[in-house]
């Protein structure tokens, strides 16, 4: 195996282990099993566990927003796109990869690891707000809708609806969350 398969390896492990686990949880050692690395490769590629940790959630992070720009770059309305965004498959009951990190205390307390879930965040408001922005721009939705808070709606929504998804043990609460601000969109549409 390669050192570059080895290092690619260990990072989707910590990816893995980090959502299932979270930091605390997430030993070398466990790292290593999954990768079927030795402490030596581990070593070898990264410092340490924060290391190799910062290196998957901003694996993590980069991924959640590529998936999101497919659809916010996408044809359609702003609603459509939104909507394509807000419903595109996920695993609802495993939470968001990026928003459960924001419950782990050790990574919220580590100013490094925190930086790309915090960049994400506002990358993702922000991105909700220009797409919100060119549907008022081009008259979809009504001038009165603001896009900044509106964004923050979104985002908080759908992170929401994890939670409640996850504490029911059913998506139902998250498809609920999704169709209510769903439902709010469409009613500052200016479409007939």
């Amino acid at each position: 195996m390669s050192t570059s398969e080895t290092s690619e390896r260990l990072i989707e492990s910590t990816r893995e282990l980090l959502w299932e686990r979270g930091y605390v949880g997430t030993s070398p050692k466990a790292i290593q099993q999954r990768a079927g690395a030795g402490q030596g490769s581990m070593y070898h590629h990264f410092s340490g566990k924060p290391d190799l940790a910062l290196a998957a959630i901003r694996r993590t992070a980069e991924e959640m927003r590529a998936k999101a720009e497919q659809q916010f770059a996408g044809t359609g309305t702003a609603v459509e796109r939104i909507t394509a965004y807000l419903r595109r498959e996920r695993d609802v009951l495993k939470g968001c990869p990026v928003g459960r990190l924001t419950q782990d205390p050790d990574v919220m307390a580590d100013p490094a690891l925190r930086a790309p879930v915090d960049e994400t965040f506002v990358w993702l408001r922000g991105r909700l707000a220009e797409v919100l922005a060119e549907g008022v721009a081009r008259g979809e939705l009504s001038a009165a809708l603001g896009p900044a808070a509106t964004a923050a709606t979104i985002v908080a929504v759908l992170q929401g609806g994890y939670v409640l998804a996850r504490a029911a043990d059913s998506a139902a609460p998250f498809e609920q969350a999704v169709d209510g601000v769903l439902a709010l969109l469409a009613a500052q549409s200016t479409a007939s």
